[in-house]
């Protein structure tokens, strides 16, 4: 599996974890021009939030798995790119999240969500 494959892979099962739990998917792949995309867009189960999701699938740990790729400057696009969303549609209340996806052992892959990364 490719990279891209790989990423779309992660990508299906944090949608799928989402909906389990009861998040309603608005956008997946939002791009906002040349500036970014956010992964997925989703209202959470309490309607009072909506958590803008950045996926990172990993298939070995030798980088140090999925959330070791989240660096300061992708949080810092992360928040500006979830701005510039709230800025178009508003009474949104943002929160940023991060699904990481694990598929480097045998199995079932493992699927972890950290809720509001940053304040």
């Amino acid at each position: 599996m490719d990279t891209k494959e790989l990423g779309r892979f992660g990508e299906k099962l944090a949608a799928q974890l989402l909906e389990n739990q009861g998040y309603q998917i608005i956008e997946r792949n939002w791009r906002f021009g040349r500036e970014g995309e956010i992964d997925i867009i989703a209202q959470d189960p309490s309607g009072l939030h909506t958590a803008f999701i950045e996926v990172k699938t990993r298939s070995t740990r030798g980088a140090g798995g999925p959330f070791a790729a989240i660096t300061a400057r992708k949080y810092r696009k992360m928040r500006h790119l979830a701005l510039r969303y709230c800025a178009s549609n508003p009474h949104q209340i943002p929160r940023l999240d991060v699904i990481g996806v694990d598929t480097s052992g045998s199995g079932q892959p493992r699927v972890r969500h950290l809720k509001g990364v940053l304040p």
